[in-house]
Formats: structure tokens, sequence, C-alpha cells
């Protein structure tokens, strides 16, 4: 381990600008923290509620009829981009049951 010495009024310039940025990321969390505290579903989550198979659900991201997110290789859906898309599987699922198909 190195140890680093530096003087008091270089201590105190760096103290103050750790300072100032807390505060603004404080203050930026105050004004949008709301706007992040959505609950993002997965993979099951929308499997589930559009009743589709996860190789659909791949297919769906595929072609861009859904959006999504990924983190550390885990999918995640905002619930609205997946209530905008119910009626498209709605017809879909219409469609494959006319030909004598699910989906």
């Amino acid at each position: 381990m190195e140890i680093i010495n530096i003087d008091a009024q270089t201590f105190e310039a760096m103290l103050s600008t750790v300072e100032n940025f807390t505060k603004r990321m404080e203050s930026l969390c105050r004004q949008h923290g709301d706007k992040g505290s959505i609950e993002w579903m997965d993979n099951q989550d929308v499997c589930q509620l559009l009743n589709i198979s996860p190789r659909t659900l791949q297919t769906l991201r595929d072609n861009g009829t859904l959006a999504y997110t990924q983190i550390s290789h885990k999918t995640y859906y905002k619930p609205e981009d997946v209530k905008k898309i119910l009626p498209i599987v709605e017809e879909k699922r219409k469609l494959a049951k006319r030909k004598g198909k699910q989906i």
C-alpha cells in the first residue's frame, strides 16, 4: 500500500468539492426521485401477464415491439411498455387461433 501526504489546504479543497458534489446529487435525487421509482418487470412477470411463452417474448424484443433494458444479463421491462403491447398480443393470439395455432 502506498501512502500519500497532502497539505491541509489541498485536503480542504478536496473535501469542499466532495461536499458540493454530494449536495448537487441530493438535490437531483429530490427533484427526480419519484420518477425513477417504477417497478420493473422481468421475463417471468411479462410472460405471466401476457400469457405468452418465453420464446414469444424473445420475438417481441427482437422485432422491436417491446422495449426492454438489460442489466447484468437480466432483462427488465417498464410496466407501461408491457401494457401498450397488450392489444397487439391479443390480436396475434386471435390470428393464431384462426389458423389453429397458439402463441
